[in-house]
């Protein structure tokens, strides 16, 4: 399972949702859905760099893989 990390990143840069729209040219549902949804099933990699780059950050560290028991 991926899990997103962005809300801690965001928290960690103390970037605001809005703030985060606006640098990264993404739509504020998307920001929300990936922020506030641990499990994530899809999201284009377009999205994710523009992200990242926005919070300073790689894409990778955007999410974590979380192997099943």
């Amino acid at each position: 399972m991926i899990t997103s990390n962005l809300k801690c990143i965001m928290a960690y840069k103390g970037v605001t949702i809005a703030e985060l729209v606006e640098l990264a040219r993404v739509s504020h549902d998307t920001i929300a859905r990936i922020r506030l949804t641990k499990r994530i099933g899809e999201c284009k990699l377009n999205t994710l760099e523009r992200i990242a780059k926005a919070l300073g950050c790689k894409v990778k560290d955007l999410f974590e893989e979380e192997r099943d028991a």
